[in-house]
């Protein structure tokens, strides 16, 4: 049975989208981009990951003033 997460890690979001951990780690960093933090772990929701590629589409991820941020009222 294969399983359905609706939030995944810094790593696979990376896997996932092509986008680098570093880069990832930086959005997180400048709050573009929410989380929900376990501990040391940070989760990524998938919904919310493809919402911020849609909104970001044709953006310089690396330039902090470029980047839309997204929220979770965005996603409601």
């Amino acid at each position: 049975m294969t399983e359905m997460k609706i939030s995944i890690s810094i790593e696979k979001a990376a896997d996932y989208t092509g986008i680098g951990r570093n880069t990832l780690r930086k959005l997180v960093e400048w709050e573009k981009l929410p989380v929900l933090k376990v501990g040391r772990k940070v989760l990524i929701k998938k919904d919310i990951l493809e919402l911020f590629i849609t909104v970001n589409e044709g953006r310089d991820l690396r330039d902090r003033g470029n980047v839309k941020t997204v929220t979770r009222k965005t996603a409601v």
